[in-house]
């Protein structure tokens, strides 16, 4: 499938605002079902935009802005070729061994009651089990924007019984290490088959199974990664796979607006004829 990325993030700022840094983990990385064709990052304020690697492999970059600004836009356009793997990811320069994706974080603490949640869920069969997991947390969480935001933790998402994918995420990371499986979060973007053109900023889990390596499965639709998703950064949990993040000296309140489209290539491309 050859996937078309829009991503735009807009800050405003009550007053003019200093020293701005945002880290921005932005830009996929290519694996053997997914070929980056081209992208591009754009920030409408003067600084500079600096590459580098972070410690889980994600292609990231630090944006520093030179002067004070009272807006801040970031314009990510992309596009992407998939092809459809059944959820395994291969072709990927992993530089930290599965074991550390065992680690908890205070986003993906284990509760007694998640705890209860996985063992009911526990199999002999890995790869069972974590099909049983994602299916498990599908049922037991609702996804309802609003209820939660982006410092919500697996065990109050659990608790509330509802969320959004990021919390569905976590939920199934926190149970799968307390199943001893080496558990991953992933932000990415999602054409879904029957929405092509839909809002895509999206998250999943990869789970590590010994005989296939890492494994993606989307608990907010229940299956496993398709041609549809487009993987683009990985951590322990949603800060650490966070698309963007900043600090910044006064600027009073602030406002932040995200819209992301993803949208088969051949959908877009009828789009634009219709308008020209």
């Amino acid at each position: 499938m050859h996937l078309s990325i829009d991503h735009v993030t807009r800050y405003r700022y009550a007053e003019p605002a200093q020293g701005i840094i945002q880290l921005l983990r932005l830009t996929p990385r290519g694996t053997d079902s997914q070929h980056i064709l081209k992208w591009r990052i754009d920030v409408d304020a003067d600084g500079r935009l600096t590459p580098f690697t972070d410690a889980h492999g994600n292609s990231c970059h630090i944006f520093y802005a030179d002067r004070p600004v009272d807006s801040l836009t970031l314009h990510v356009a992309g596009a992407v070729q998939t092809s459809e793997a059944a959820g395994i990811v291969s072709g990927t320069e992993d530089p930290l061994p599965p074991l550390v994706y065992l680690r908890s974080t205070p986003l993906t603490e284990v509760s007694p009651a998640i705890a209860q949640f996985a063992e009911n869920c526990r199999d002999a069969d890995t790869l069972a089990q974590a099909h049983a997991l994602m299916l498990a947390v599908r049922e037991k969480l609702a996804f309802e924007p609003g209820v939660t935001d982006v410092v919500t933790d697996a065990a109050s998402a659990f608790r509330l019984g509802s969320g959004v994918c990021q919390d569905l995420a976590q939920v199934m990371i926190a149970a799968a290490r307390h199943l001893g499986m080496p558990a991953r979060y992933v932000s990415g973007h999602y054409a879904a088959p029957d929405h092509p053109e839909q809002e895509a900023s999206h998250a999943w889990v990869e789970l590590y199974i010994p005989y296939l390596g890492w494994v993606a499965f989307d608990p907010t639709h229940g299956v496993g990664t398709t041609e549809g998703h487009v993987r683009v950064a990985v951590g322990l949990d949603s800060l650490e796979a966070s698309p963007v993040r900043g600090t910044r000296r006064g600027g009073g309140a602030e406002s932040l607006a995200v819209v992301v489209h993803g949208r088969e290539y051949a959908a877009s491309q009828r789009q634009a004829q219709s308008q020209s």
